[in-house]
């Protein structure tokens, strides 16, 4: 049965239809290249070669049989560079789940960065509320999570990405519509359109948290899981909203964003399983890291 090296040396020969400069190609002497050469055509039974006084030509099996062979190695070497680039990360699958302010900030610019390097890694990104993201990459459910961060948790690796300030989402008609920055005793029984806690504990805890160091305690209207619905219900003046300034990219008419003063900043973090085998995982994580220095 044939090998590698036989089918390389015949290729090679069939390229350059002389033995010596074939030979030179392969960095060997001329007889074991003819050695090997017989040997190939005695095993398949079947003359590859016509021998001439100049060099060789492929015979009409010779030629078949190159085009067979060319393919195949061709397929071996493809085969080859796919499995290097699996284990480096260049290569493969990454699940990311990711929480809907991502989307107008971190996640757009960390997803083109993965696209241009790598663009043989297949990333596929799911939408998922911040509550249930935390869990959902303990248990294997995604690879990476771009959440607020969560604090120290058992087993993740966590990565800041992003920080940003909270600001104040009113409607254009509303007193404070033309205020620069407005103080959080400014906030006193306004009615409050915000997620709920059991969606995003983070960012609730720290808009009830701000209000009440402001002395205010919070009166919400209503409670919406979507940032869309949140600002569409400003927009109808329905109330006012605290959220993250990554909000602003919701360019809904009728609706303004006030600057808060003593703001409190959020942190959007990439989470990972620190027993997460997948060498994508390096990739994705090297790429949000250098993202996160600029």
């Amino acid at each position: 049965m044939s090998d590698f090296r036989q089918l390389n040396y015949f290729l090679t020969l069939a390229e350059c239809l002389n033995y010596g400069k074939a030979a030179k190609v392969l960095n060997i002497s001329q007889p074991p290249l003819s050695r090997q050469i017989a040997s190939l055509e005695h095993q398949l039974g079947v003359k590859l070669f016509n021998r001439h006084h100049y060099g060789v030509s492929l015979t009409e099996a010779g030629r078949m049989f190159y085009a067979d062979t060319r393919a195949v190695v061709s397929a071996y070497e493809l085969a080859c560079r796919n499995v290097r680039k699996m284990a480096t990360g260049e290569k493969g699958k990454l699940s990311v789940g990711f929480m809907m302010h991502a989307a107008y900030s971190t996640l757009p610019e960390l997803t083109k960065q993965v696209i241009t390097q790598f663009p043989d890694l297949h990333l596929i990104l799911q939408e998922v509320t911040p509550a249930t993201l935390v869990d959902a990459v303990l248990e294997a459910k995604y690879d990476v999570g771009l959440v607020f961060n969560p604090g120290p948790v058992r087993l993740l690796q966590c990565l800041t990405l992003h920080r940003e300030n909270l600001c104040l989402a009113v409607n254009e008609t509303h007193s404070l519509a033309d205020e620069k920055k407005v103080g959080v005793d400014r906030l006193k029984n306004e009615p409050i359109i915000a997620t709920p806690h059991s969606v995003a504990p983070v960012l609730r805890d720290m808009i009830d948290l701000y209000l009440r160091q402001g002395g205010i305690e919070p009166y919400y209207r209503l409670e919406t899981q979507l940032q869309q619905t949140i600002i569409s219900l400003v927009a109808e003046g329905i109330g006012v909203a605290i959220v993250p300034e990554s909000v602003k990219k919701l360019h809904y008419a009728g609706v303004k964003y006030l600057e808060l003063e003593q703001s409190p900043a959020i942190e959007q973090v990439i989470i990972w399983h620190q027993d997460n085998s997948n060498p994508a995982l390096n990739s994705f994580t090297r790429l949000a890291r250098a993202i996160a220095e600029r």
